[in-house]
């Protein structure tokens, strides 16, 4: 036995087999018993899994194996992410519908992650392209639309005019739609809304709450919602114009008196009105709309302005008058679509008006500055400072001035304080086929009708051409026709679909009860599993789906399905997995495995001399080709060599570097732990003997600091330093049980603590590698398998430090170290850090005033 080496094909065939005859990882139906719902963001089904998968499944996976050894109840579900645009695109590229292109990737993939070892409840699988998981979602609608929470309205929408269908502000990157990359261009369309904004001051109170989510995520989604106090103040026309006055939001009324311009958004009331006589204002108007639509586009852009002619006057100085611009930087959908310019104190207004040669007159006084002197030049201060330049405000603080100038705003009868939000309200309509049909019928007679809880759900068909761009839903000659169930008269379907973050904004309670038909999800069995207790992804998802669950769970518990408000109670984000990239001579991109070295240690392309030129480590992707395809890793080396490497090589939240020496050094582990315990295993004592000896009191330590010590590490999600813990106790395992390398190989173990040591080890990397550890723990006589084992327990006595390392200091300054015991008295702690050398030269004969003691931490002497 202890010459053969570790077979994994052959083991993660048999384990995985065994794990699922044994049903072992379907979630308990008791309920009695603590529950932990551990959850990795469900994948699109694209048609391979990557390493970004693998790492982000294998960290999911450690922890539902090692909180189902501790006796926990563990939902740990998997689904498909199925609806979105690459199946469409597929359709059109491959002359496949998009549910058959889906449902083989789902089929793929599902093998792929099998051969993970993963324990994951498969019973409980869903995709939400499958009428049985989106008919609920078709509910869930209706809900929210009869609550309030849903509605329709025509407004400007981000347009992609690769994709043809309408995007969501978070969905707009840089001006590009986030999928397609192309420039997003301003329409109007009638679109379906979800009323996010009604929870905005829930949604970004409740963030303090949420104590296990990393503070980034956090900060990101509160700069989001984007809560701002300020004014409300109407600037009046002065004659000419097609309305008495234009509303302007402010978040700085205290700089009212540094304005020099109103400026309105295109697609403004005024703005239309005027353009309808005015053909450049027209056209200047349809080119703003072409422009950028995120805030990084619109700051990054230059500024442009149409000067309408119009004057307003100045709320605090009626007598003054200010020129009304058409700019391209104010959109309709911020605010109330207008803003005065207060160039001095805001860079965006100060470019425009240095640009349009207008005013610019400094109202804020930096600190230590002199007002005589104080200039703004090419740079706005946005500061805090002194009112100056500003009548009744002169001498106040900004924030005393933003109460003051609000007061008098009031006063006048110009406008009042008032809250804003920069989160809108989410756009979820898509003009594409492959996503859920929204549930509404237009009746001509009737407006919106809602469908019928028994009409549901409403399924897409089967018959669609992709034979040219646009939703094919829109131009079926017959799936659109249908009577109206209200009035029976000849109506029309709603021929847009649900933006697809619909889908993955609800689907961890519906894996709470996944096969119950007439609701979305058993009320009782919710109430058990949520919230999920752990959630990893990517932080990519920060706004999108996190912010859109949050919401969603809300809209929820406002319709009576379940009884919480946040869906994650602890939030982890993992990093990327990078590698080298590599081009050829002509500059082609290179897969890692076409690049082999020469005899002098050069890098060339696989069976040629061509030199490779080694780029910078990135993110594994496709267009660089520097990815790694987990089959090929799996093949080779074994799952758990994969998941192994995984999880040791950097702190999980970090980005890892995927590197043939790291996997290698993975696999040698592997090897070395097989060895470990099957050379061990004719020294071994029975199944729980007790027998330990006194020469065994070293090891047992270990072993049971070890113990402790993963389980903290797990339990704080750092792997790698578990990792890193087994690594040392197998070195103390090896020496105590074996005997060194290259010594007689007579061990000083008993036969007790043997088995303690090798059971212990072999139950710590189970979380990371368990077809291994389930080998093993077969060879060590167990006849339960490992997965349905209980977590080891650490005496306190023997994982307690015999030794601890006490800092000294002289003055605050480092001199030295003393290494005790825990519980070592005062007195002698003083006197052993007097004793030192090192401290003896730092005081340098003078007395010593005072001794500080800090138990179990340091010594400091004041002389």
């Amino acid at each position: 036995m202890s010459n053969e080496r570790y077979n994994p094909r052959a083991a993660e065939k048999k384990w995985q087999a065994a794990w699922e005859a044994a049903d072992a990882f379907r979630a308990g139906d008791d309920t009695s018993l603590p529950k932990y719902y551990v959850l990795e963001m469900f994948p699109y089904p694209s048609g391979r899994i990557h390493m970004g998968h693998v790492r982000n499944y294998a960290m999911g996976d450690v922890v539902a194996r090692y909180k189902r050894a501790r006796g926990f109840n563990v939902l740990h579900p998997m689904g498909w992410d199925a609806f979105g645009m690459p199946a469409e695109n597929a359709a059109m590229e491959r002359k496949v519908h998009p549910a058959d292109w889906t449902y083989k990737n789902i089929a793929t993939m599902r093998d792929q992650l099998k051969s993970m070892g993963l324990s994951l409840d498969w019973s409980r699988e869903v995709a939400t392209c499958d009428p049985s998981y989106y008919r609920h979602e078709q509910k869930l609608f209706l809900d929210f639309l009869k609550a309030g929470l849903a509605y329709r309205k025509e407004s400007f929408v981000n347009w992609d005019p690769v994709d043809n269908t309408v995007l969501a502000n978070e969905q707009v990157i840089d001006g590009r739609g986030w999928r397609s990359g192309a420039l997003v261009e301003r329409r109007k369309l009638s679109q379906w809304f979800l009323k996010i904004t009604h929870f905005a001051d829930e949604l970004l109170e409740s963030l303090d709450g949420l104590e296990r989510w990393p503070s980034k995520v956090r900060l990101m989604q509160d700069n989001w919602i984007g809560k701002s106090e300020g004014a409300r103040l109407a600037f009046r026309f002065k004659g000419g114009a097609p309305a008495e006055s234009v509303e302007v939001y402010t978040t700085r009324p205290d700089t009212l008196y540094g304005a020099a311009f109103v400026a309105i958004a295109a697609d403004h009331p005024v703005a239309a009105a005027l353009a309808k006589a005015d053909p450049v204002l027209a056209a200047f108007c349809a080119e703003c709309r072409r422009g950028g639509t995120s805030e990084e586009e619109i700051e990054k852009g230059e500024k442009l302005g149409f000067d309408t002619g119009l004057e307003v006057q100045h709320p605090f100085k009626p007598d003054e008058t200010l020129p009304v611009y058409v700019a391209n930087f104010v959109l309709m959908d911020y605010g109330t679509g207008a803003v005065f310019g207060c160039p001095a104190h805001d860079q965006r207004d100060l470019d425009f008006a240095r640009k349009y040669g207008l005013e610019v007159t400094p109202v804020v006084l930096p600190p230590g500055e002199d007002p005589a002197s104080f200039a703004v030049g090419t740079e706005a201060y946005t500061g805090d400072g002194t009112l100056y330049n500003s009548d009744f405000l002169n001498g106040l603080g900004t924030a005393e001035a933003k109460t003051a100038a609000i007061a008098r705003v009031k006063e006048l009868g110009a406008g009042e304080g008032t809250v804003t939000y920069r989160l809108r309200d989410w756009g979820v309509s898509r003009q594409r086929y492959w996503g859920a049909p929204i549930p509404v019928i237009h009746c001509d007679a009737c407006g919106i009708v809602p469908v019928p809880d028994d009409q549901l759900p409403v399924t897409l068909p089967d018959d669609v051409s992709f034979d040219q761009p646009g939703n094919p839903l829109d131009r079926h000659p017959t799936w659109k026709h249908v009577a109206c169930p209200t009035c029976g008269k000849p109506a029309r379907r709603e021929t847009d679909t649900f933006d697809t973050f619909i889908d993955s904004s609800w689907y961890f309670a519906r894996f709470c009860s996944p096969h119950v038909e007439g609701q979305p999800f058993d009320r009782a069995a919710v109430d058990y599993w949520l919230p999920v207790d752990q959630y990893i992804g990517g932080i990519e998802h920060a706004i999108l789906h996190l912010l859109y669950s949050r919401f969603y769970t809300r809209a929820m518990q406002a319709t009576g399905h379940i009884g919480i408000a946040e869906p994650f109670a602890g939030l982890f984000t993992q990093g990327m997995v990078n590698h080298a990239t590599y081009r050829s001579a002509g500059g082609e991109w290179l897969n890692p495995a076409d690049v082999t070295t020469n005899d002098d240690g050069a890098l060339v392309r696989l069976g040629s001399d061509e030199a490779v030129t080694l780029g910078r480590v990135e993110k594994m992707s496709k267009s660089k080709k520097n990815v790694v395809d987990p089959d090929d890793i799996i093949e080779r080396y074994g799952a758990d060599t994969a998941r192994w490497f995984m999880l040791s090589d950097s702190p999980p939240e970090r980005d890892l570097e995927w590197t043939e020496g790291g996997i290698e050094g993975a696999w040698r582990f592997a090897q070395r732990l097989w060895r470990m315990v099957t050379e061990g295993l004719e020294r071994l004592g029975p199944v729980g003997d007790t027998a330990f000896g006194d020469e065994d009191s070293d090891l047992r330590r270990a072993t049971h600091k070890t113990i402790a010590g993963v389980t903290a590490d797990i339990e704080a999600f750092h792997f790698n330093k578990a990792v890193a813990r087994i690594y040392e106790y197998a070195n103390a395992v090896q020496d105590a049980v074996l005997g060194k390398a290259g010594a007689t190989g007579k061990a000083g173990a008993s036969p007790a603590a043997t088995r303690e040591a090798l059971e212990t080890i072999v139950q710590m990397v189970a979380p990371m590698m368990p077809h291994l550890a389930e080998e093993l723990w077969s060879l060590l006589g167990r006849d339960t398998m490992l997965v349905a084992t209980p977590w080891p327990v650490a005496d306190a006595a023997l994982a307690a430090d015999d030794e601890i390392t006490i800092a000294v200091q002289v003055q605050g300054k480092l001199r030295g170290t003393i290494a005790v015991a825990p519980d070592t008295d005062r007195q002698v702690l003083e006197e052993m850090a007097l004793a030192l050398e090192t401290v003896q030269k730092a005081i340098d004969g003078r007395p010593v005033r005072k001794v500080i003691v800090v138990p179990g931490r340091i010594v400091n002497i004041v002389a």
